[in-house]
């Protein structure tokens, strides 16, 4: 029963084989500390709930301070990870919340955060596994966030370091990855295609417009489920039309679970032939 609540919650959060994910982090306040203040956070919130996002990521504390009417246009992935910029290791992610504790506060699923190659890696990684359990436990999907960070993984090549980034999320029982996706666009079809997970990739830092639309484009033709930005998004000139705008890009080059974009879907015939329509490779 716990685990198809765990499945009812996750069916939530991705709808379906052919939408595209569309994640705000907006965790950046404990690490980063604010990026504005308490009434433009509030109204930042509702902007994004009215023009085309799925979810936001936030820390615990934050739910209580949430206006209602947004639970009922956003899912509330709660952030369980914490460092901040002023530790002598910023990459020591360490817990700062358990899933049944999420649960009561009102969270529609939790992220661990694991950075692969850190001096505390065994800690996270052990940290991941629990989190994996305790949402069973607790019938709540589990959002990892793997980035090769760190000592040990400085001289790895990228491909190499992201390929195991994903497979460690799946193997320690994570519903969808998020990664750092990068490189070519072959380099990024091949972690998506290895990866038995759905896969977000992180928005990275802020560029311009222009910059930040291509890779959307590119992100979502590797495969991708969707993309976890928050700078590029609330830190925009005017956050509800970048909402917009990136919801548009990602509806537009999203390639679903049959391998085509949604808008290709219309033109199947019933009986499923349709001798027009090329599956990507």
């Amino acid at each position: 029963m716990i685990q198809a609540g765990r499945s009812l919650r996750l069916g939530r959060l991705l709808k379906s084989e052919h939408a595209p994910l569309f994640l705000i982090p907006m965790d950046h306040t404990v690490t980063d500390g604010p990026f504005a203040d308490a009434h433009r956070y509030r109204e930042l919130v509702g902007i994004l709930a009215d023009n085309g996002a799925d979810a936001i990521i936030v820390h615990k504390g934050r739910l209580r301070l949430l206006d209602r009417a947004v639970y009922s246009k956003l899912l509330v992935v709660v952030h369980i990870s914490a460092s901040t910029r002023y530790a002598a290791d910023p990459n020591d992610k360490y817990q700062v919340g358990d899933a049944e504790d999420c649960l009561r506060r009102g969270a529609d699923a939790i992220s661990v955060h694991v950075n692969l190659g850190s001096q505390t890696e065994q800690q996270q990684i052990r940290i991941l596994a629990d989190a994996a359990d305790a949402c069973d436990r607790a019938g709540l999907p589990l959002i990892a966030m793997v980035y090769p960070r760190g000592p040990g993984v400085k001289d790895r090549p990228y491909l190499e370091t992201v390929l195991h980034a994903a497979s460690l999320a799946a193997d320690l029982g994570a519903d969808v990855v998020k990664l750092p996706l990068g490189g070519s666009a072959r380099e990024m079809k091949q972690i998506v295609d290895t990866c038995p997970i759905p896969v977000v990739s992180a928005g990275g830092s802020q560029v311009s417009d222009g910059d930040f639309n291509q890779f959307v484009a590119q992100v979502m033709k590797s495969g991708a489920r969707g993309i976890a930005a928050g700078r590029n998004i609330f830190m925009a000139a005017d956050p509800a039309a970048k909402v917009r705008e990136v919801r548009s890009v990602l509806q537009a080059n999203f390639v679903g679970a049959l391998g085509v974009r949604p808008i290709d879907l219309a033109r199947i015939a019933p009986d499923g032939a349709n001798p027009g329509l090329e599956l990507r490779s």
